[in-house]
């Protein structure tokens, strides 16, 4: 355990704290329009034992990653009716949260779709129907794994 020293108008405080403590809880947003598909991502999310927040729709995934700040972002890009890429341009473009890296997650899988969402700002792409330990990987890109692991 590590000692720290707090300083407060003269005073000192001592207190003994563990390192898992100091660790922040990474935070994903998980972004689609369909429960099931929902359900699936924090499914694959469970290992990271990360705080997985949701949105069925653009506006509160706007709202939710200018509020909450997530470490990362999982999107759907077919949502109504702001889409994928009416989103990420958003995020992009506001200093609060054009650092927050984007993973699109989308049925758009021809070459031409993958370059146009790439070009728009997503950090990353992953095909629906993916495998779980697909996006596990590519999460793994993004988030200390270290932070994350029990």
């Amino acid at each position: 355990m590590d000692t720290v020293e707090i300083t407060y108008s003269d005073h000192k405080f001592h207190d003994s704290i563990s390192e898992t403590s100091l660790t922040k809880t990474p935070v994903i947003l998980a972004v689609d329009d369909d429960d099931d598909n929902l359900m699936l991502m924090a499914y694959a999310l469970e290992p990271f034992n990360c705080t997985v927040i949701t949105a069925v729709d653009g506006k509160t995934a706007l709202d939710a990653a200018r509020t909450q700040h997530p470490d990362l972002i999982l999107l759907d890009m077919m949502l109504y009716p702001i889409d994928g890429l009416q989103i990420v341009s958003q995020l992009k473009q506001d200093p609060q949260t054009s650092t927050i890296p984007v993973i699109a997650v989308t049925a758009l899988a021809r070459t031409e779709d993958k370059e146009r969402i790439l070009e728009a700002g997503c950090n990353a792409y992953l095909s629906k129907p993916y495998m779980i330990e697909d996006m596990e990987a590519m999460i793994r890109q993004y988030i200390d794994v270290k932070e994350c692991v029990d």
